[in-house]
């Protein structure tokens, strides 16, 4: 019992005095409350897929009542006011990048509706703006088909269609990209904090030569690697869930369905797996720099095929399958989706839990080991 006791006296001493090695590090904490503060707000609020003020341009050479009604039909906040344009510059306009659309009226398209003939419009589209131009395409589509319609039939229609579809949007009513941007840039930055702020940890001791010290003293490995685990890991834990409340629900008027208990036993968890990860990239660095460009690579896979930024089912099967074999993070976002999102309880994440305390055990495991192979012995 004394050995135990002894045991956890020695980890809470090394946590607290992790806890003071990151208090000591400015840099460090101005990342940690720029990162959870102004890059969420900014990021969620400016790198917004919605379409809006989308540039068009028209070239009319019909000049009819349909033509103008069409184009007087496309207004902001969705399009810029339509620009007319000469069939000779239009090729020039997309080549310098002015319009994402370039909308072309031919000669008698409206003596062509109306007598029940084929018509044709032509919209050349900037597709370098891949998901403007795709969203985009279809409201154009949209609103060209509507206003021939209220144009031939006076808004009535001819004839009863079979089906009535209505769609609810579940969760998101008005698809909102800032409710969904929010939520995953503090999931992401949660991972890439938490495995920079426990590597740097350890090579900050590295670079002072203060490992050498600690093996001196009465401290075994395990508690060495553990309590960077857990000091780092409540830093991120408090950080993010200030962030949550602070600036994403009361900021940025983002709603929280779920648990944020919940939520933050899960967060808690997964920090713990991905400092433990941090240490594991940490002991094949020497130096800061050396552990920099390893962990860059690292984070840009984490975060861009994580599922976050797009769906894992749009990916490579074996691509998938290696991702939730390999990384905790895609469960982190499906976790962070089921309950911030659609409020689900802990029936529906448990399998959740035990895959982050699985990933954890088997980062510690791994980190502890190249620590004392690498760091002790080297």
């Amino acid at each position: 019992m004394s050995n135990i006791l002894r045991w956890c006296s020695n980890l809470f001493y090394l946590f607290i005095k992790e806890l003071r090695s990151i208090k000591a590090d400015p840099i460090m904490l101005v990342l940690v409350v720029y990162a959870f503060t102004l890059a969420i707000y900014t990021v969620s609020t400016g790198a917004s897929t919605e379409l809006k003020n989308l540039a068009v341009a028209v070239v009319d050479e019909d000049n009819s009542k349909l033509s103008r009604q069409i184009i007087g039909a496309i207004q902001p906040p969705l399009f810029q006011e339509p620009v007319a344009l000469n069939v000779s510059e239009v090729d020039a306009a997309l080549d310098k990048g002015r319009f994402v659309f370039v909308l072309d009226f031919p000669p008698n398209f409206e003596r062509d509706i109306l007598a029940n003939r084929d018509a044709e419009l032509q919209l050349e589209i900037d597709a370098t703006a891949i998901v403007f131009a795709g969203n985009g395409s279809v409201a154009l589509q949209n609103i060209i088909a509507n206003e021939i319609a209220e144009f031939r039939y006076g808004g009535g229609l001819t004839t009863a269609t079979p089906v009535k579809l209505v769609m609810r949007s579940a969760f998101n009513p008005n698809l909102n990209s800032v409710w969904f941007g929010a939520m995953m840039q503090v999931m992401n930055n949660i991972t890439m904090l938490t495995l920079i702020l426990s590597g740097a940890a350890l090579i900050r001791e590295r670079e002072r030569g203060t490992v050498e010290h600690l093996l001196v003293m009465p401290v075994v490995a395990s508690q060495i690697v553990l309590a960077k685990v857990l000091a780092n890991a409540l830093v991120i834990v408090i950080a993010a869930t200030l962030s949550l409340l602070v600036v994403v629900h009361w900021l940025l008027s983002v709603p929280i369905q779920g648990s944020i208990p919940l939520f933050l036993l899960g967060t808690i968890i997964y920090t713990l797996s991905i400092a433990s990860m941090g240490i594991l990239l940490a002991t094949f660095s020497t130096s800061m720099a050396q552990f920099g460009l390893l962990a860059i690579p690292v984070l840009i896979v984490l975060n861009l095929l994580s599922g976050g930024m797009t769906p894992m089912e749009s990916m490579p099967v074996w691509l998938q399958y290696a991702m939730k074999t390999l990384t905790t993070t895609p469960h982190f976002v499906s976790f962070t989706q089921a309950v911030l999102f659609r409020g689900g309880g802990f029936p529906l994440v448990w399998q959740y839990l035990l895959i982050f305390v699985g990933f954890g055990a088997v980062y510690f495991a791994l980190s502890l080991m190249r620590f004392r192979s690498a760091v002790l012995k080297g």
